[in-house]
């Protein structure tokens, strides 16, 4: 049975409209109300440590009641996942800027990781990472971003350092051996169990170390 034909009719295509969505009023507020509790409990992990950084604490720290910070959080869990959120992206942040520089070497490296650990961002983590190690809940919330930062660190140093894709056994031991030294040197000297006059010395030893697995050529 033949179909009946339809005549033709042209039609002019019609751009698809783009609407930019603009964040509300309410959603904005709710967001910087949440940045201001998370900077407040990254303040109380670095002042009082974890086990005394409670969500009461945390909002008055903040200078909100805790039925606002409840409001934007339900529990310490979900403020805690926040926070470890914010402090990883802190850190590529800052890793970031660094290779921006224009001076890509090894001791532009060290030092720039050196001196992420030089801040309180790095102790409001470690107070986390330490905690995670007998707390479940919260060592499942750390994971996932220690694993991506690691990923995410090792393909900005790769870049920085394209010569070392000839040897990336070496490549991944120099990480390796930044990543330890460094944090272990960080944690040492907030406990008071490094020599300060002997931190230089160490920095610069491990910028040796560094280039002697460094490629020839």
């Amino acid at each position: 049975m033949a179909m009946p034909r339809v005549a033709s009719r042209s039609v002019t295509p019609v751009a698809p409209t783009r609407q930019k969505i603009e964040p509300t009023h309410q959603a904005l507020k709710s967001a910087q109300t949440k940045a201001r509790l998370v900077e407040a409990a990254i303040r109380c992990l670095v002042k009082y440590g974890y086990s005394k950084t409670t969500t009461p604490k945390v909002a008055e720290e903040a200078g909100l009641s805790r039925g606002a910070m409840l409001h934007h959080f339900e529990n310490g869990s979900q403020l805690m996942q926040a926070t470890i959120i914010e402090l990883h992206h802190k850190r590529l942040r800052a890793f970031r800027r660094a290779a921006e520089s224009q001076e890509h070497n090894v001791r532009t490296l060290v030092r720039a990781y050196w001196d992420q650990m030089l801040r309180p961002n790095f102790i409001a983590f470690q107070e986390l990472a330490i905690a995670a190690r007998t707390d479940k809940e919260l060592s499942a919330i750390l994971e996932p971003v220690r694993i991506e930062f690691r990923a995410r660190w090792y393909d900005l140093a790769i870049q920085l350092f394209p010569d070392w894709h000839r040897d990336l056994k070496s490549f991944d031991l120099a990480l390796a051996l930044s990543q330890n030294m460094l944090e272990g040197l960080a944690i040492n000297r907030l406990t008071h169990g490094v020599d300060e006059g002997m931190i230089e010395a160490v920095l610069e030893n491990l910028e040796q170390q560094i280039l002697a697995l460094r490629p020839k050529g």
